[in-house]
C-alpha cells in the first residue's frame, strides 16, 4: 500500500492576518488528514516539529515514501501585503509524476476553493522539499494568510481541504477513497483457512498477506464489502464477509 510524508510547516513566526500562525493551521489541517489517510489504507509519517526544512527533507530521504506532501500557506511579498489570493500547488519540473499530483490537487482543489481560476499548479526551482526529496513531492500554498478572505476560508475548511487532499492522493494512487470512520477491531470467520489480504479491494488484486482464521484484526475503513484493515503493520483489503465485529 502506498506510503506518504506529511509534513506540514514549522514556520510558527508567519503570523495570520487575524489570528494563529501558519504551524499551529497546518498542523491542524494535518490532523485531520490523518483519519482520511488510515481510512484509505495509506501509511504515512508525520514530520517531527521540532526540525526545520532540511530536518524534514532528511527523515523524508531517511525512508520509503511513495509521496512527500509539504503543507504551508502563503504570504504576499510586502508591497502587496493581503492583497493577493490563490492557492498554488508546486511541483518539481523535472518530474512527471510530481506534476501528475500537483496537476490532480489543483483540479480537486478548484471545487472547494471560491475563486477556482485562482488554483494553479506551478514548477519550482527554489522549494527543497519539493527538489530535494526522494520521494514524489508537492508543496501545497494554501491560500494566502495575510489576507483576511483567505484566512477565514483555510480556517472554516480544514475538513474540506483535508478530504480533498487524500482523495487526490487516492486518485494518484489509483485506489478507491474512503470515507473516515471508527476505528473497530474485528475477527476473521472463515471456514478454518487464512484470509487472504489484497492491495485493491477486488478478487482479482495481488495477495500482499493473509490473516489466520479467528485472529483479531484492526478495520478502518469500509468500501464496497470489503474493509481496509491494519494486521500487524500489513495494510490492505479484505472481503467484510470474513469478518466480523
Amino acid at each position: 500500500m502506498p506510503k506518504v510524508f506529511l509534513s506540514p510547516s514549522t514556520q510558527e513566526w508567519n503570523q495570520y492576518a487575524t489570528s494563529g500562525n501558519e504551524e499551529m493551521y497546518m498542523n491542524l489541517l494535518a490532523d485531520r488528514i490523518e483519519p482520511y489517510l488510515r481510512s484509505c489504507g495509506i501509511e504515512f509519517v508525520r514530520n517531527d516539529p521540532d526540525r526545520n526544512v532540511n530536518g524534514a527533507i532528511q527523515d523524508s530521504n531517511a525512508g520509503n515514501y511513495d509521496v512527500h506532501l509539504a503543507l504551508h500557506s502563503n504570504a504576499a511579498p510586502e508591497n502587496l501585503a493581503g492583497r493577493l489570493r490563490g492557492v498554488d500547488i508546486y511541483f518539481a519540473p523535472k518530474s512527471e509524476l510530481s506534476e501528475k499530483l500537483a496537476n490532480i490537487i489543483a483540479n480537486n482543489m478548484k471545487m472547494v476553493y471560491p475563486i477556482p481560476d485562482k488554483v494553479r499548479a506551478l514548477p519550482t526551482y527554489t522549494l527543497g522539499e519539493v527538489l530535494r526529496t526522494k520521494a514524489v513531492a508537492v508543496l501545497c500554498e494554501l491560500g494566502y494568510h495575510d489576507n483576511y478572505a483567505d484566512e477565514a476560508w483555510l480556517k472554516n475548511n480544514l475538513d474540506q481541504i483535508a478530504t480533498i487532499l487524500v482523495r487526490s492522493l487516492c486518485d494518484y494512487f489509483g485506489i478507491p477513497f474512503v470515507p473516515a470512520g471508527p476505528i473497530v477491531t474485528g475477527i476473521v470467520m472463515t471456514d478454518g483457512s487464512n484470509l487472504n489480504i489484497r492491495s485493491y479491494p477486488s478478487t482479482t488484486a495481488s495477495i500482499i498477506g493473509s490473516i489466520p482464521n479467528g485472529a483479531s484484526v484492526t478495520i478502518n475503513g469500509t468500501v464496497n464489502g470489503w474493509y481496509v484493515i491494519n494486521y500487524q503493520g500489513t495494510i490492505g483489503y479484505c472481503s467484510s464477509d470474513y469478518i466480523i465485529y
